[in-house]
């Protein structure tokens, strides 16, 4: 049987009708009949994606304009609520600085008197203004725009086969075709936070980033990443040259594909459960015990470098926040808050989590926000010498290891770079950190940890 196709040139004209044609006969080759059927088949199915659309009753135009809401959120902020809502989730504009808005989902209840919490944003450092518009429109693509037509953000998923948008009751907003397959989920674009059931995953997202401030919504200094074998936190100093860790999980594994926040019942108690986060090949790296039924937590990396945990319980009107884990506390467990790089602010000595002083070339001084290192000598100047502070570290020196020289080579690198601010020496294990932010000192008891701090020669 030789089968015979002819599909109509539907790019010409939408409406018209695909017509196959059966002449039989006995062809010389099956594999040409196979290959006719094969080239059908992946027309046909290009032919219906690109005929589905999403309905008229499905497509939406918002503008950002008129009232702003009234219920407290996080930041402060001015908003302005959509009318696309899953309880407790809610999309919104929102602003923390004059006309300059984020499409952002915030999570919480307008009965409760609790803060609500963003959990999710489109265009974060990109904002758009006044008058700016949200479009879902027949060819399924999820766009918006400034006020002058500029697109600040979209889904990219315009004649994909997209039917509808849905914003489901984990937070997970998705475009999807008409068998309900995902073909666009904010799941796949975290900004610093991580719903139950969202990931950090190789071909995906692979890392949070915290915001700038309460103020400005840009990415921020601190970072929660995914690397091929392990999960590590990044400081973005001010003036070092890359990034440097601060925290490093122990993953003990070989590769990982994902990290993925879970939740799991207790099974003793009804009225408590687990949250954490999971990796791929076994294990967790975070772990919470919410005294409630906590499906709705989230991890957040946070604007002071912290990672904690927060958990939503969505039966109670008041206090309904509870921040179920912290990886830095004043308890020291899992990790002291003296190694967040910005705990003592420009800088200061950290002690059992605390800011005990400030440490200048006359002596250690009361600590205070206005502490700050004296000011380094201009660059090329060999007019100073190091003050020498005995059993601190720096925040970099636990996890980022440093060079193994010795303490005089060490010494002569940072003379050699005017960007250095001071170095920090273990005499145990001849490492070698140079520091070009000095911010939060940690006091240890062991006296082989040194530091150096450049200051001028009066």
């Amino acid at each position: 049987m030789e089968l015979t196709l002819s599909l109509s040139a539907y790019k010409r004209d939408p409406s018209a009708l695909i017509s196959i044609h059966a002449i039989y006969s006995y062809p010389a080759s099956r594999n040409l009949s196979m290959s006719k059927l094969f080239s059908l088949c992946l027309l046909l199915s290009m032919f219906f994606i690109a005929r589905s659309t999403v309905p008229p009753s499905s497509t939406f135009k918002y503008v950002n304009e008129g009232e702003f809401g009234q219920y407290s959120s996080e930041y402060a902020p001015d908003y302005r609520p959509l009318s696309l809502f899953t309880s407790p989730f809610q999309l919104m504009f929102y602003n923390t600085t004059p006309n300059a808005y984020t499409l952002a989902l915030l999570m919480g209840t307008r009965r409760s008197e609790s803060l609500r919490r963003w959990v999710w944003e489109a265009n974060r450092g990109n904002p758009v203004r006044e008058n700016a518009t949200l479009i879902f429109g027949k060819d399924g693509n999820l766009v918006l725009a400034d006020a002058d037509g500029r697109v600040a953000w979209q889904t990219n998923t315009a004649n994909k086969g997209v039917v509808g948008l849905q914003l489901l009751s984990n937070g997970n907003m998705v475009l999807h075709d008409s068998k309900g397959n995902f073909i666009w989920q904010s799941f796949d674009s975290p900004t610093d936070t991580l719903l139950v059931g969202q990931s950090l995953r190789v071909g995906g997202a692979t890392r949070l980033v915290s915001r700038a401030s309460q103020k400005e919504n840009s990415d921020g200094a601190y970072s929660l990443v995914m690397e091929s074998k392990r999960l590590v936190m990044y400081y973005k100093s001010p003036n070092s040259p890359k990034p440097y860790l601060y925290y490093t999980f122990d993953t003990r594994q070989d590769r990982l594909q994902n990290a993925t926040l879970k939740w799991y019942p207790d099974p003793y108690d009804n009225s408590a459960s687990e949250v954490t986060l999971d990796l791929s090949s076994g294990g967790w790296a975070v772990n919470a015990r919410p005294k409630f039924n906590a499906t709705l937590s989230f991890l957040r990396i946070g604007i002071d470098g912290n990672l904690r945990i927060y958990s939503y319980n969505n039966k109670v009107d008041y206090m309904a926040w509870d921040v179920s884990f912290n990886l830095f506390s004043r308890d020291g467990f899992p990790e002291s808050e003296c190694q967040l790089p910005e705990r003592c602010g420009k800088f200061g000595l950290c002690e059992d989590s605390q800011c005990v002083a400030c440490p200048l070339p006359s002596g250690l001084m009361g600590w205070s926000k206005n502490c700050e290192p004296v000011k380094p000598p201009a660059c090329g100047s060999k007019d100073f010498y190091y003050n020498k502070l005995e059993g601190v570290d720096h925040s970099m020196s636990k996890y980022a290891r440093g060079s193994v020289v010795k303490e005089d080579d060490c010494g002569k690198k940072c003379s050699s770079d005017c960007k250095c601010m001071g170095y920090f020496y273990n005499k145990e294990t001849s490492r070698c950190t140079i520091a070009y932010d000095l911010q939060t000192l940690t006091k240890v008891s062991n006296s082989t940890h040194v530091g150096y701090i450049k200051a001028p020669k009066r």
